[in-house]
């Protein structure tokens, strides 16, 4: 899959999530093979970029092109200008997030918001588009509600604004994130444009992303919760489409080694004392592919060391024999 000027390694890529997909967690999943990770939603007022919070949102991968950050606003001007603050910063790709459905960003009309308002969806992608010299991209759901679904309408829009790949979100966003996701709209968006779509939604197998490939014909796929406490899924994914065969399970002490790596960079970029809050619920997700990890995770997130985070989790490895993986 081709974005701009970028080929991407892998059809893969993780999902931008506010709270999760910080600067570590980006960097393991780039290790077990992500095509592509964006920075967390980012306000697009650059008035607050600097609170601590923005500037670890901020913290961009400089080693690792594309270099994507995601943006969230509704100001067309105001989204320009944070584009080319990003770009200024290294930013290789901008994304504008119109998909969240999160009541305290739809409330200031922005995220998933903006599918109400196709002519300032319009305003908003030609502005940034025309602001920077980089591949903008959109995220998107498959409407407001069930009786507004306008994503085929969003989608030609993007791509006439000069959008040069499309993520969609096979929900609306009174859906949230119950019920199952639409394929077949993706499939009809996807049928509707030319620029790449990226499909995204409850693909958390590998048995699940051959299926949603067939089912929408999509470019690519984007992973979101299936990641979670999951780094390794890209590996598995692409594993899969490659031999069509089911990846075998990471073994004991590669898991020990990959969370302790995990807790032990959270440290190092937040600080102990928020990277410890931070590691628990990474620890939480970790947990449910975990077999007899109850004890262990009720220890672990109420422990306020750094080193007694790993310390625990050195001891749960240390006790358990054989394979530990909890099948997905």
């Amino acid at each position: 899959m081709k974005i701009g000027p970028y080929e991407l390694a892998s059809p893969f890529v993780l999902a931008p999530m506010a709270g999760v997909t910080d600067a570590p967690f980006r960097r393991l999943c780039r290790r077990f093979g992500a095509g592509m990770t964006t920075s967390e939603m980012t306000t697009a007022d650059i008035r607050l970029w600097q609170t601590p919070k923005s500037r670890r949102r901020l913290d961009l991968d400089l080693d690792a092109a594309p270099i994507a950050v995601q943006i969230a606003g509704s100001d067309p001007e105001q989204l320009a200008v944070a584009a080319r603050a990003c770009v200024e910063r290294g930013a290789q790709i901008i994304d504008i997030n119109m998909g969240c459905p999160a009541k305290k960003v739809c409330k200031k009309l922005a995220g998933s918001a903006l599918l109400r308002n196709e002519k300032l969806v319009e305003e908003i992608l030609s502005t940034v588009v025309s602001a920077v010299d980089v591949p903008v991209t959109l995220k998107i759901r498959t409407g407001w509600d069930r009786e507004h679904r306008n994503g085929i309408s969003i989608a030609k829009i993007a791509e006439e604004s000069g959008i040069q790949a499309l993520a969609i979100h096979g929900r609306t966003r009174a859906c949230r994130y119950k019920g199952h996701a639409e394929y077949e709209t993706i499939a009809q968006i996807k049928d509707a444009i030319s620029i790449p779509v990226i499909a995204n939604g409850d693909i958390t197998t590998s048995e699940k992303s051959l299926e949603v490939f067939r089912l929408t014909n999509a470019d690519g796929l984007m992973i979101g919760r299936g990641a979670q406490g999951r780094p390794w899924v890209f590996q598995e994914l692409m594993n899969c489409m490659q031999n069509d065969s089911v990846f075998s399970p990471l073994g004991k002490y590669e898991l020990r080694d990959i969370i302790i790596g995990h807790l032990k960079d959270m440290h190092r970029f937040y600080g102990d004392l928020t990277g410890i809050r931070v590691a628990r619920k990474h620890l939480t997700w970790y947990c449910k592919h975990l077999s007899n990890a109850d004890a262990f995770r009720y220890q672990i997130v109420r422990v306020d060391s750094a080193a007694e985070q790993i310390r625990l989790t050195q001891e749960y490895f240390d006790r358990h024999e054989g394979d530990i993986s909890r099948a997905a």
